[in-house]
């Protein structure tokens, strides 16, 4: 489907003047930005008719260079720029005053405490476990808890190696070289992940808490572990690909040489992040309650997941039930009101497959207000290094001053910098709290999983429009929206 369409206003006679007299302003003073609107092309045709140069010439650029210093205030910028972090230099003080950690709408528990990932991509399993342990907590009374990432990273990584050697089998007969082909051998087993994944995980595999299977080395590292798998995949994947040519019917005759491939996988994964406990065996777990009360509990791991949509759960959690949450997108390329879903994206082969509820941003931020309202936490995707600072924890769309410093504009709008691959949803949290002044969002609480020593002692604050521009999902109670919504979950999803 076409990206819905975005026309440039016509300049009109007198916008002609503005803009010469605009360049003479930009020729005069380093610190112009342009907030009129955007430059037509027409507008650009008629700064300079000439051919274009396919060469960079050094005449001219010392000649840009010469015109550059002799402002003394672009000398200035030199002098900053080139020996700080541009960020920290063009950071708006102004902006740091206003983002701060105080709201009038938040949960009244958000769990604790602040976890970590570490050296891994995990975040898609801490935001999801961070969502599920409030739940836990509050039915088991617990002043802090965690629920185990590395528990499901581990079945998440032998899921992902079983899903993309049937996506080899499934598509053996394209070219190696086509561009399906080289995107599955790409990144087999990436860290990353998908809400729609970790339901998979958590339905087929339970839950079991951190203290019965901590992390190891290689969970918190992963490096190594993702390097070496990924390298013994595409060997398994050129060697299917070979003996599947061979025969009439491969699914019928290579499921013995699959299965060799999939037991040496398993075995990377048990020596370099350690057995993990049976999903249907029951575990010992002993834990203290808030008022120092010692409790031990006999349950297997599928058991206790179940626990999530027990009648006392889901009462604990203001009759929401944590399984029936689904994705609310924002992707303003394709038509709102439609069901996404993306191809060959996922890690249980047979189960939930990846899919979103496309929305505008008003309708997910409503739905948003209205979980926390109820006092629910909410798993969220984004871009999160677009306009963020890790160290203050602050995520706004006016914290770093780009056009001020190098005097040039940033205008792309969503749609445009997802066709243009320059945003993406890279991270996942959780928002627990939000400030609404007139009806209207202003700023977001935000749970992250890089620990306490960033941010404000690991909580960061984003800004309603940072979510307006680089928030793509947001993982929801179908009761928080409208009939509408939910009957899109009914449609035909669009690939």
């Amino acid at each position: 489907m076409d990206p819905p369409a975005s026309g440039l206003n016509q300049p009109a006679a007198h916008d002609n003047l503005a803009l010469r007299e605009s360049r003479k302003d930009l020729e005069k003073g380093y610190v112009y930005v342009d907030t009129g609107k955007p430059t037509s092309r027409e507008h650009v045709m008629e700064q300079e008719a000439r051919p274009c140069s396919s060469t960079v010439s050094i005449a001219t650029t010392e000649q840009w260079e010469k015109e550059l210093l002799q402002d003394p205030k672009n000398r200035l910028a030199l002098s900053a720029l080139s020996s700080h972090d541009p960020e920290a230099i063009l950071t708006q003080r102004s902006t740091v005053i206003a983002d701060t950690q105080n709201f009038n709408t938040k949960i009244a528990f958000e769990g604790a405490p602040i976890t970590n990932q570490k050296s891994s991509g995990r975040c898609w399993l801490f935001a999801a476990t961070n969502v599920f342990r409030v739940a836990i907590m509050r039915t088991y009374n617990l002043k802090e808890f965690e629920l185990s990432q590395a528990y499901l990273f581990f079945w998440d990584k032998l899921e992902k190696a079983n899903y993309f050697l049937e996506n080899i089998l499934d598509t053996r007969d394209e070219d190696l070289d086509a561009r399906l082909i080289q995107t599955l051998l790409g990144d087999p087993v990436s860290d990353g992940g998908q809400w729609d994944m970790v339901a998979n995980l958590v339905e087929k595999y339970g839950l079991v808490p951190q203290s019965l299977y901590p992390d190891s080395f290689n969970a918190m590292n992963s490096r190594v572990l993702v390097s070496l798998i990924t390298t013994k995949l595409r060997e398994n994947a050129l060697e299917l690909r070979h003996l599947a040519g061979q025969s009439p019917d491969p699914r019928a005759c290579l499921g013995s040489v699959k299965e060799k491939m999939m037991h040496e996988i398993h075995r990377i994964l048990v020596l370099l992040l350690g057995p993990p406990p049976n999903p249907k065996e029951k575990v010992t777990w002993e834990y203290y309650d808030k008022e120092d009360k010692f409790h031990e509990l006999r349950i297997s791991p599928l058991d206790f997941a179940a626990e999530l949509h027990s009648n006392d759960s889901i009462k604990a959690n203001g009759g929401t039930d944590i399984h029936q949450l689904f994705s609310l997108v924002n992707d303003p390329r394709n038509l709102y009101g439609r069901l996404l879903r993306v191809d060959r994206l996922g890690n249980v082969t047979g189960m939930r497959k990846i899919t979103y509820v496309n929305v505008d941003m008003t309708t997910m931020k409503n739905a948003c207000i209205a979980m926390l309202r109820h006092d629910l936490p909410i798993f969220f995707g984004c871009d999160v290094g677009k306009y963020s600072a890790r160290s203050s924890g602050i995520m706004d769309f006016d914290l770093i001053d780009y056009e001020l410093g190098f005097n040039v504009r940033l205008g792309l709008s969503k749609a445009q910098r997802l066709e243009a691959k320059e945003s993406a949803m890279t991270h996942a949290m959780v928002l627990t709290a939000v400030h609404v002044v007139d009806d209207k969002p202003v700023r977001w609480r935000v749970q992250n999983s890089w620990g306490d020593g960033v941010g404000s002692k690991g909580w960061f604050v984003m800004s309603d429009r940072w979510m307006d521009e680089f928030v793509y999902q947001a993982v929801v109670d179908p009761q928080f929206v409208s009939q509408e919504v939910r009957d899109v979950l009914k449609q035909e999803p669009k690939m």
